[in-house]
């Protein structure tokens, strides 16, 4: 298997990187929270063309709902385990049952799936300044 497990951006600061490998070596993926807004909102702007519409979520507790919106903004376990206030691995159980309901295979996936559903809404484009000259 090759491939990238993580993606950061390079001024991460040293404390992120450190966490960062922790995390792809307990085997989950990684992405920068900018960089999955940024993805996810490019990908949200594409043309809807042959995708089917997603099928009702199975039902998820009021916790796992949390826990996918706060996947949908690209925040690792640890941070999610911030948010919620719980330990990381209870924060990682949680995931674990969100993609297990929804049948999806990784985390990047349940982004995609909240933005599919409507979960979250893309931000609006604004343009690139204009430059004077």
């Amino acid at each position: 298997y090759a491939g990238a497990s993580g993606f950061l951006l390079k001024d991460a600061p040293p404390q992120e990187l450190v966490t960062a490998v922790r995390v792809v070596a307990a085997g989950d993926a990684l992405l920068a929270p900018s960089v999955t807004r940024r993805l996810i909102e490019d990908f949200a702007q594409r043309p809807r063309l042959d995708r089917q519409a997603p099928q009702a979520p199975s039902p998820l507790t009021t916790r796992e709902s949390e826990v996918l919106l706060l996947l949908a903004q690209g925040l690792s376990n640890a941070r999610i385990a911030e948010q919620l206030t719980v330990s990381e691995a209870t924060a990682k159980t949680h995931v674990s049952h969100v993609l297990e309901k929804l049948d999806l295979p990784d985390r990047i996936q349940a982004v995609i799936y909240s933005y599919e559903t409507g979960l979250i809404q893309p931000a609006p484009r604004t343009p690139p300044p204009q430059s004077d000259g």
